[in-house]
């Protein structure tokens, strides 16, 4: 399965999140932030990945799937 311009923006968004609390979440702003940005965190939280439909937190789903996300970033910015 190849990856798409939309599971990639995707990608991004959950590697945006700080795992190390989850008090923290991502707030995308509907008039400032780009259209390909507010269109992957609507279909995010249409996935179940995160609690509002313009970030919020993660929900467990989301977690698992933002772990996974950053761990292989970490493996792959490796030198």
């Amino acid at each position: 399965m190849p990856y798409t311009q939309d599971i990639l923006e995707e990608l991004d968004l959950l590697a945006r999140y700080n795992l190390a609390t989850t008090l923290e979440g991502i707030k995308v702003h509907q008039h400032t932030a780009p259209e390909a940005t507010i269109a992957a965190t609507q279909r995010l939280y249409k996935k179940g990945l995160i609690s509002q439909e313009d970030g919020g937190y993660l929900t467990s789903l989301g977690r698992e799937a933002a772990e996974h996300t950053q761990a292989v970033l970490r493996i792959l910015k490796q030198e």
